[in-house]
């Protein structure tokens, strides 16, 4: 059974960042654990077995990215990354790695504790698998077992690649997933950088999907680095 009050790592060697995360996350009721030190993060996490875990890349003794590369050798546990690094690329090398998440520095307070939330409800929600799981959100969804897609309550027809795009994303969701993850996940690895497949097939979905395509608000672009699902159940039909 879950611990009713989550246990967050927060691997950072930066004292003022690192103490107002550790601020910030305790005013939420969260129980944090700290590292300033990669190897050191590695060990906590083996050890306090988190509910989730806040990394910087510019750690003094490995990379973040590194990090990230050693706790998906044996952990699934999720990882938000944050950092000063704001390029497509950086950003792009460290979702590859195994990150759920990329908040570049600065960045509020409300942001950061929503991508928390997002991450812990998906994490809430994960277990066994329902003989037929059922994806809600808003007024969409998306029963994957009968392979049945609904917008307010009208049968929407999706075909075999734009279903396969849209259970991928289910299956990451609040989780941003880079182009090439989706690229190699519905076409496969031989696809190779052929980008453009996902851009015209998500273009798709939200045509057949989104009451206004032109502004989403299921599918949201993370610019330069790929797509993200919105996990909210905030959200209105």
């Amino acid at each position: 059974m879950a611990e009713l009050r989550p246990t967050i790592l927060v691997i950072e060697d930066d004292p003022a960042v690192k103490k107002f995360l550790r601020v910030t996350l305790a005013t939420q009721d969260y129980h944090v654990v700290e590292a300033s030190r990669g190897e050191e993060g590695i060990r906590q996490a083996a050890t306090a077995r988190p509910d989730l875990i806040i990394l910087d890349l510019g750690l003094p003794d490995m990379d973040g990215v590194d990090v990230a590369r050693r706790l998906r050798e044996w952990s699934s546990m999720p990882i938000i990354v944050i950092s000063a690094r704001g390029k497509e690329q950086e950003k792009v090398i460290a979702l590859d790695a195994g990150a759920d998440d990329y908040l570049t520095k600065p960045f509020g307070v409300a942001e950061l504790l929503a991508r928390v939330r997002v991450v812990l409800r998906r994490l809430a929600a994960s277990g066994p698998e329902s003989p037929e799981p059922v994806f809600a959100i808003g007024g969409l969804r998306v029963d994957l077992s009968s392979r049945e897609v609904s917008v307010d309550g009208k049968i929407v027809h999706l075909t075999p690649n734009e279903f396969k795009l849209l259970s991928l994303l289910i299956q990451n969701a609040g989780r941003v997933m880079t182009h090439r993850q989706l690229l190699h996940g519905v076409w496969g690895p031989s696809s190779g950088d052929e980008n453009h497949y996902v851009r015209v097939y998500m273009n798709q979905l939200r045509q057949k999907l989104e009451s206004d395509p032109a502004r989403p608000k299921y599918f949201i672009t993370e610019l330069g680095v790929g797509y993200r699902l919105r996990a909210d159940s905030d959200v209105s039909p």
